[in-house]
């Protein structure tokens, strides 16, 4: 089968860019109508769609919320627990969908949350309400658990091994006796349970203690029907981590969690883990639920009757002190009382922001006019192809601001500025190529084939240390540089696409054409000015033009002499002519 020819292969490959961007531009406008016409809720895929990229605080304001943080047992607040409010409340702001949120302390006993745009009174009151950590018997599950639970004195007991039952949800003919009990487990139930989406949770904050639950762990990884409330987080005394031991003391090398409950705790733990150690998988797990989010759902190995129980699982230090202080202060006594709730001005932001496309702009401008000094009619190319890459970045933002709730900061502006030389830089590579392979002599057909394959090697080089850059850049530094690292992650990939897509296809279709294939003097690409006369190894041709083009195709062909090649020529007498005699 005959091989496809440039041409072929170009418009093979604009078409995939044409289909790319159609249905990039098809989604967003079929997303955004169904946004304006249907009266959709935050758990719709299209929710909040628009043409319109979502701003972060720094640019678009918001809302700032001063939380007073009050003690219900009346003793003051502990910095611990301060920093675990915090953190919980991150966590709520995150899962209402709401992001580029700044929540931080201020003073003993206050936490500033500052919001972009103005939240509903839903996410006010999520955010007022008081963490609650639980503990709840699991019913059914099909994640498995790598972690257990057993005493303090390192005893263990094997569970029997789990087979699922046929129907899950057999219509209960009685009341359940127990929060284990599978009576809970209505087809109602089962059917929330198989439609349940972990990557769009229900808020299951406030949900009821004396009834089944069904929801999933903090990584939405997990998907599980828990029992009612059968232990308080209140009623842990103590929880910290540390390395497990056996019965004899001996340290096993594996980090645990360690757990001590007071004395209605210890009655009411004894309880639920004498009936769960006599189950089999999963309803032999107890799952620790804060704010209705399955924390860990460990097995139990033994009943735990003293009220110290420890966790044992693939636990590394860190993970196990996290999990320790999220038990330990997961349950606060705490509740905020809002002390003032106030609207954030965008005005210095936004400021900055037209500063910043103005400096955009003058660079842009500037890129345009090197190009056409540079490279004549061929900058058509250039403009052409930052074009098409800024209508896919642009896209790509509008989309992944409805469907991720992506926020674009002052950060990311400025990654999307820097990203304007970096995709130049590709663009002259190229260029640069084409014109090294012209001046060895080759085509103009040839020459854009030849240097395609020298410049492709290039330019990946440099867009993958771009990408390593900003991969470092979001994985360590703070929020506003993460901004400025995910923009540039972005549009460096975006520029490969472009190059592939449409920068090399373009060129191959004009390196057909007459204006660019006879090397017009406007063009840009014009062999005898660009001393197409190097024939490599100290050998010239003649210019095939007289007069002053000739003159300086020469002078070209003697800068682009090598160091041996210049020894050569001064060998032969340094008298104007080539060491084989010929004048150049």
């Amino acid at each position: 089968m005959a091989r496809p020819t440039p041409v072929k292969k170009a418009l093979r490959s604009l078409t995939w860019l044409v289909i790319l961007m159609a249905v990039l531009a098809g989604l967003n406008t079929a997303a955004s109508i169904l946004a304006s016409t249907t009266k959709n809720d935050s758990k719709d895929w299209f929710a909040g769609a628009s043409w319109v990229p979502e701003l972060a605080l720094d640019l678009q304001g918001g809302t700032q919320l001063t939380l007073a943080a009050q003690n219900t047992q009346g003793d003051s607040v502990t910095s611990q627990q301060l920093n675990q409010a915090v953190n919980i409340i991150r966590q709520r702001i995150n899962a209402s969908g709401v992001s580029e949120a700044q929540i931080n302390t201020q003073g003993a006993n206050n936490i500033v949350v500052s919001i972009p745009g103005k939240p509903d009174q839903a996410t006010i009151d999520r955010i007022e309400a008081a963490a609650k950590l639980t503990f709840r018997p699991v019913l059914y599950t099909e994640a498995a658990t790598n972690s257990a639970v057993g005493g303090s004195d390192g005893s263990t007991a094997s569970p029997t091994p789990y087979s699922p039952p046929a129907s899950l949800a057999a219509t209960p003919s009685t009341k359940p006796t127990n929060a284990s009990d599978l009576a809970y487990v209505t087809p109602r139930l089962q059917a929330l349970y198989t439609n349940y989406d972990c990557k769009a949770p229900d808020d299951v904050t406030t949900a009821p203690d004396d009834q089944p639950l069904v929801t999933c762990d903090q990584d939405g990884a997990a998907k599980y029907i828990l029992g009612p409330v059968e232990v308080s987080g209140s009623d842990i005394s103590n929880a910290t981590s540390g390395l497990a031991t056996d019965s004899q003391g001996t340290s096993t090398g594996q980090w645990a969690v360690n757990l001590s409950f007071n004395g209605q705790g210890t009655k009411d733990f004894r309880t639920v883990t004498n009936r769960l150690v006599s189950l089999q998988a999963p309803q032999n797990q107890f799952a620790i639920v804060l704010d209705g989010t399955v924390i860990t759902a460990p097995a139990t190995n033994s009943a735990i009757t003293n009220g110290k129980a420890q966790i044992t699982g693939s636990f590394t230090a860190e993970s196990a002190k996290t999990l320790a202080d999220q038990l330990k202060y997961g349950a606060l006594p705490i509740n905020f009382q809002v002390q003032s709730n106030e609207n954030i001005s965008a005005t210095l932001g936004t400021a900055q922001l037209v500063g910043g496309l103005v400096a955009g702009l003058i660079g842009l401008i500037l890129v345009i006019i090197y190009s056409v000094i540079q490279y004549r009619a061929l900058a058509f190319v250039t403009v052409l192809s930052l074009t098409v890459a800024a209508a896919l970045t642009y896209l790509v933002i509008a989309i992944m601001s409805w469907r991720i709730d992506y926020r674009l900061s002052l950060a990311g502006v400025a990654g999307l500025i820097v990203a304007i030389g970096i995709t130049a830089d590709s663009f002259i590579v190229y260029f640069e190529r084409i014109r090294d392979e012209l001046r060895d002599g080759r085509g103009l057909e040839g020459a854009v084939e030849a240097g395609w394959r020298r410049a492709l090697r290039t330019i990946l080089a440099s867009d993958s240390i771009n990408f390593l850059a900003a991969v470092v850049l979001y994985v360590l530094a703070v929020s506003d540089v993460k901004g400025f690292a995910f923009t540039l992650l972005l549009t460096t990939i975006i520029d490969i696409v472009v190059v592939v897509l449409f920068t090399h296809p373009m060129m191959q279709l004009i390196a057909r054409s007459r204006f660019f294939g006879e090397g017009h003097r406007f063009s840009g690409l014009d062999p005898s000015a660009l001393g197409a006369v190097y024939r490599g190894r100290a050998q010239f041709r003649a210019p095939v033009v007289d007069g002053k083009r000739q003159q300086r195709s020469a002078g070209e062909a003697q800068r682009r002499q090598t160091i041996a090649e210049r020894k050569a020529r001064e060998a032969a007498g340094d008298n104007g002519s080539t060491p084989d005699g010929k004048d150049d």
